[in-house]
């Protein structure tokens, strides 16, 4: 099994099923998905998950799990890795979907070393991984809230890490990753940074850039309440002091604060121009020569 397609949910109702079917339709079949429910309790989800239940007697890629409680978002995602049998882990959110029926076609192909019609590329997937270390994945998103691409960045230096990691929804990880080292639940919105800064510093995991649009993300949820912003703020503050000096974290602040930071995050979050946003990074990263 390639890809273990991992779904937490609680009382999501129709989100939970637009995810699942966004699954079901790729042309890829080599994966399997697992569900991990956290006991909910709304008619709409319930009757969903025991139409998935049914589904899943005559076809054993698909698994519920919903007996378990768990103490919130990266709690359940560590209860669904014990679960998983593939050789990549996905997460996918409730209400985020794959950007189209091959995605995961083409991400299998950036893994073996091919294109799209089969090519072979040396210089991609398949070298990174001949060399023995796990590796992370990802990709670029589609924000639905804004309706744009979001590249994420093809060199993901120390920089780059303290920054703007890729987002979660556009990384596929070795499942070793996962199973050796769960997300740490003490961090109830970075959980998920931290674990990405972990796998790189510590984990001895390579990070390799695929030219692929994952998923459609559709944003607005958990992490981007107004309290729930603050408490990202003092998460990545104390992460990054677990894996990076202190001198190099006080000049990267200083650089976000130069080129002014706080701006262009409003930009980037504004419809109206965060797509003239993404085209002018885009173009900064193939000029660079990282795209």
């Amino acid at each position: 099994m390639t890809f273990s397609i991992i779904v937490v949910c609680l009382n999501a109702g129709e989100k939970l099923r637009k995810t699942v079917e966004s699954i079901r339709r790729q042309t890829e079949q080599d994966y399997e998905i697992v569900i991990k429910d956290g006991v909910s309790t709304d008619k709409a989800t319930t009757e969903f998950l025991d139409a998935l239940e049914q589904a899943g007697e005559s076809d054993p890629r698909l698994r519920v799990y919903r007996q378990e409680k768990d103490t919130g978002i990266y709690d359940a995602m560590n209860q669904a890795v014990e679960y998983a049998g593939g050789e990549y882990i996905f997460f996918l959110n409730c209400g985020d979907s794959f950007y189209d029926d091959q995605v995961l076609a083409r991400v299998r192909a950036q893994i073996e070393g091919r294109s799209d019609t089969g090519e072979k590329q040396p210089q991609d997937g398949l070298r990174h991984a001949q060399k023995k270390r796990p590796c992370i994945f990802y990709g670029n998103i589609c924000e639905q809230m804004t309706g744009t691409m979001v590249q994420s960045n093809p060199a993901l230096n120390d920089f780059a890490c303290y920054r703007n990691l890729p987002c979660h929804q556009a990384c596929f990880y070795a499942t070793d990753l996962l199973k050796k080292r769960k997300f740490d639940t003490k961090y109830q919105v970075r959980a998920d940074y931290e674990h990405f800064l972990w796998c790189r510093y510590e984990g001895g995991a390579e990070s390799v850039y695929m030219p692929v649009t994952v998923a459609f993300y559709e944003g607005g949820g958990f992490s981007e309440t107004k309290a729930n912003r603050k408490r990202s703020k003092l998460e990545h503050k104390e992460i990054v002091a677990k894996y990076m000096p202190a001198a190099r974290v006080l000049g990267y602040r200083l650089i976000m604060l130069l080129t002014l930071a706080p701006l262009r995050t409003w930009i980037a979050g504004n419809p109206a121009l965060a797509g003239l946003y993404q085209s002018v990074k885009r173009k900064v990263y193939r000029k660079n020569g990282r795209a």
